[in-house]
């Protein structure tokens, strides 16, 4: 199968350009662009969307709508966003009159089938955006966000705000006969940790996490503690790392890369790249084999398992006298390091692949 796309479905009269009165653009002296579309197309463009237009015209073809009138009006539209860099995948054009019957007008969805067929639309983030309800219903035939603008909707500045600056938030839940773990991120708001896994000092580190990694957090587990903290622990990490990758979601924007902190005698060196291949190094030794409830042990497997779903690269090296300054300087300066790799940096993806 095909990989799926972030698409921007995208009506024409009264969408891209304003709607004329004879609800034809039949000449150039009628054209004319909606206001901050340039913008907000660009914005899209460079955060990763491929733009395909679905536009109903009515009698395209007829001796009342000849081809010769929409051609020129079409190709100017054309070019003047190609001169921005915005380029269309597709044109998906249906001629026919609101009385024919037929499986390609708005808001049935013949025109854009192949997409669905093939497997191309990511409907996690594809959109359609028009100025009439039929729009909207194309949107929810196709499964995809719709949204409205013009005169009856918002401009096009604010769908590009809610679509492309909308807070990075998920969930996640993982059930096994050992944990039963429930975790919510919100990566562009800062709240005070909520965290209950029965291991109070490893509560602790968590809240660490979320506090210094300037994210909210929210994280209960219910682990076989009467075994030992192995699965408890293991479990969360895992459970952290795939709610942290479901929030990052492509990755466009992000700063990709953190590094440390000290903490008293104890100096911590992180080097964090969210590469999206798993790999972890450790160096360090712990002067005891618990603190509090949390063996040492499973410090290192923590991050470990961190790693590994959240699709990160983390070497994390500590030295110190004290457990509880080195365990907890680990997770301070791993957070310090998520804060400045989750950062925002505009809408460019961090490598030259293509793909994190």
């Amino acid at each position: 199968m095909s990989q799926a796309l972030k698409l921007l479905f995208v009506d024409r009269d009264g969408c891209l350009i304003e709607e004329p009165a004879d609800q034809q653009i039949d000449s150039l002296a009628k054209f004319r662009l909606l206001t901050g579309v340039i913008h907000a197309l660009k914005r899209f463009v460079d955060a990763g969307y491929e733009l395909v237009m679905v536009s109903n015209q009515d009698g395209l073809g007829t001796d009342s709508f000849p081809v010769v009138d929409f051609e020129p009006p079409q190709q100017l539209l054309l070019d003047i966003l190609s001169t921005q860099g915005i380029e269309f995948r597709e044109l998906l054009i249906d001629p026919h009159f609101p009385d024919q019957p037929n499986e390609t007008r708005k808001p049935k969805i013949g025109l854009a089938l192949h997409y669905l067929r093939d497997g191309l639309i990511d409907r996690d983030y594809s959109l359609m955006v028009g100025d009439r309800e039929t729009d909207l219903e194309f949107a929810r035939n196709l499964g995809v966000a719709g949204y409205r603008v013009g005169d009856q909707g918002i401009s096009w500045a604010e769908v590009a705000h809610q679509v492309l600056d909308r807070p990075r938030c998920a969930e996640f839940k993982r059930e096994t006969r050992e944990t039963q773990i429930k975790v919510s991120v919100d990566l562009d708001r800062e709240a005070d940790p909520i965290v209950s896994t029965g291991l109070g000092f490893f509560d602790h580190m968590l809240e660490q996490l979320g506090k210094h990694g300037g994210f909210a957090l929210q994280l209960s587990c219910r682990g076989d503690l009467h075994i030992d903290e192995h699965h408890t622990v293991e479990d969360t990490a895992l459970a952290l790392g795939s709610c942290l990758r479901k929030a990052l979601g492509d990755k466009r924007g992000i700063a990709r890369y953190g590094n440390a902190v000290p903490m008293d005698e104890t100096l911590v060196e992180v080097a964090l790249d969210l590469s999206g291949r798993p790999w972890f190094e450790f160096s360090g030794e712990f002067p005891r084999e618990r603190v509090g409830e949390l063996p040492t042990e499973l410090v290192p497997h923590f991050f470990r398992s961190l790693a590994e779903t959240l699709g990160a690269t983390l070497h994390l090296k500590v030295s110190g006298d004290n457990a509880h300054h080195m365990i907890e300087g680990c997770f301070k300066a791993v957070a310090r390091s998520l804060r400045q790799a989750f950062a925002r940096q505009g809408d460019v993806l961090p490598s030259t692949k293509g793909a994190l």
